[in-house]
């Protein structure tokens, strides 16, 4: 499942009533879950955030733009907070499966729709700019709504979308896309907020005022402070004392993590802490992270520790929370989070226990079938060859395969997690076949409709197997080094892990082959029967020398 979030702000923050709307407004469009809304009486600002698949959060953020064109009337607007409009501005965020680039799409393509259906003036920032002048949020909100008049005007500040007349009742929005913020807290034993300040200007980008030797600031021939930058890029900070837990704190947003690691300024506040007589005892996470931050902090540390990363996720998880102490001041729940486990793909078979899912299985329903089980077979080989890769990485006797081991089982536990996926997706594509032959054929437009139905579906229903065959090949490539390099105690594991994924190839294989026979569209068969028939008949040959190979050594021990 792709994710994204969006976190529009809105110029309501007092009427609960407007407030409420907008929620049940955004939560209308399907696939959408709306996660938080924080409203503040003195800005008089609520920020909405919510995620979900690109096109459905881009419907949920129409949706509530319309609602608030609706229900606001921004010549009646006073707040603290600097603004332009009813919908003041709307950031995409690439959570999981989207990079920046469809996130500038959404943020153009929903603009386009807000200019024209709504008649609101459009301005793209951030990522999303169109010029640089306008990549600064700061710069287009200048002069707030109060000055967007004349703003409007100014031929530089024509909208990127839509006309510059004047919306009186909505002003103008911001659209953008950036990418994930996190707002983080470094716990000290200590209450003396000085220090945590001094470590917050020596590691935030910002940095310090430069100082001569008499501590004097210095300063440029305009009057300008001139600073010494900190550590870290994208890295804001701000040292302070937390009255209810009794300690100092450093608190960051770190506004672009995946090109300054989390774990990188998490060791270097230790660092810079211990220098100064104290110690970071944790850490704390405001609002929500995305997985793929807190993986990339329990592989740092396990790099650190000389350890495999090749472990189950749930595992990494684990460790990351436990390294950065995030347990410290309040229990650390990763479904409430971590955003991507805020809305999970539906996995009902893969979460079944072993005896529900062979249940299941024994059933008269034609699904989970076949297709299924040698998805499963091809996890439960990538998982015996990930298990021999940890038990072979630390043994002395092994030293010098460690490097290549520890890469097996990153690898493996990789294709073990696509595979497990594709045992709900292959029941997924057998039910929207299914699905598409009940579809009704009275007419003949309603009948050229089915066709079509189910000639897509039947696709589908070839390219999860063809996917489970393709990714078993790499599982047989993982196998034969378990086989040949791994520990020789493991010698029986490792060709099981072969023999299964004999198995899942041959399972995938009777699947492709089977729907392909109703498949009208003579390229793409050909295409997949030649695909197919060359995986298969690799795998088959690799696992038949696979099989030869441990029945010898097996046979040599026996008979030494």
């Amino acid at each position: 499942m792709k994710l994204v979030e969006c976190v529009p702000n809105f110029s309501e923050g007092r009427d609960k009533t407007i407030i409420e709307a907008i929620a049940t407004a955004i939560s209308s469009a399907d696939g959408v879950a709306l996660l938080d809304v924080d409203p503040g009486a003195d800005t008089n600002r609520t920020v909405y955030t919510f995620i979900g698949e690109p096109e459905a959060v881009a419907e949920g953020a129409f949706r509530g733009i319309a609602k608030a064109a609706e229900l606001i009337d921004m010549s009646k607007h006073k707040g603290a907070h600097s603004r332009i409009g009813a919908c003041d501005v709307c950031p995409f965020v690439p959570v999981r499966g989207v990079d920046m680039k469809e996130c500038i799409q959404l943020a153009r393509g929903l603009g386009e729709r807000v200019a024209e259906e709504l008649k609101i003036p459009i301005y793209l920032y951030e990522e999303a700019a169109t010029r640089p002048a306008r990549r600064n949020l700061a710069e287009i909100r200048k002069g707030e709504y109060e000055g967007l008049a004349e703003k409007l005007k100014n031929p530089k500040w024509k909208p990127d979308f839509g006309s510059a007349l004047f919306n009186k009742r909505s002003g103008a929005t911001a659209m953008g896309a950036r990418e994930f913020l996190i707002a983080y807290n470094f716990n000290l034993n200590t209450r003396d907020h000085k220090i945590a300040h001094e470590i917050a200007l020596e590691i935030r980008e910002a940095g310090r005022a430069k100082r001569d030797a008499k501590g004097k600031i210095i300063r440029n021939k305009n009057g300008k402070t001139k600073k010494k930058p900190g550590k870290f890029k994208h890295v804001k900070a701000v040292g302070w004392y937390m009255q209810d837990f009794k300690c100092a704190q450093i608190s960051i947003n770190l506004t672009n993590y995946k090109k300054t690691k989390l774990a990188d300024v998490f060791e270097e506040v230790g660092r810079q802490a211990r220098q100064r007589g104290v110690i970071c005892t944790g850490s704390e996470l405001v609002g929500l992270i995305p997985k793929d931050c807190l993986l990339e902090a329990s592989r740092h540390f396990l790099a650190k520790a000389e350890k495999s990363a090749g472990l189950p996720e749930p595992e990494l998880i684990r460790l990351a929370i436990q390294s950065l102490g995030l347990n410290e001041l309040y229990p650390f729940d990763p479904d409430k989070k971590i955003i991507d486990y805020r809305i999970r793909d539906p996995r009902p078979l893969a979460n079944l226990s072993l005896i529900d899912f062979a249940d299941e299985l024994s059933t008269d329903s034609p699904a989970p079938g076949g297709g299924s089980v040698a998805a499963l077979c091809g996890a439960l080989a990538a998982s015996l060859a990930c298990m021999v890769g940890q038990l072979t990485a630390y043994k002395k006797e092994y030293r010098k395969v460690s490097t290549s081991m520890k890469e097996l089982s990153v690898l493996a536990q990789q294709h073990k997690d696509d595979l497990m996926r594709a045992v709900d997706d292959d029941t997924a594509a057998f039910n929207e076949v299914m699905a598409a032959f009940r579809l009704p054929k009275k007419t003949a437009a309603l009948k050229a409709n089915r066709q079509r139905a189910i000639q897509q579906a039947m696709r589908q229903a070839c390219l999860v197997p063809m996917n489970v065959l393709r990714s078993v090949g790499f599982v047989v490539e993982l196998a034969e080094q378990a086989v040949l390099k791994g520990n020789r105690n493991s010698l029986s594991d490792a060709g099981v892990a072969g023999l299964c994924a004999r198995a899942a190839a041959e399972g995938a294989y009777y699947n492709v082959q089977i729907n392909l026979a109703d498949i009208k569209d003579k390229t793409f068969v050909k295409s997949f029967r030649v695909e197919s028939d060359k995986l298969y008949r690799a795998v088959v040959k690799k696992t038949d020398q696979l099989s030869k190979h441990v029945k010898a050594e097996l046979s040599k021990a026996l008979n030494p």
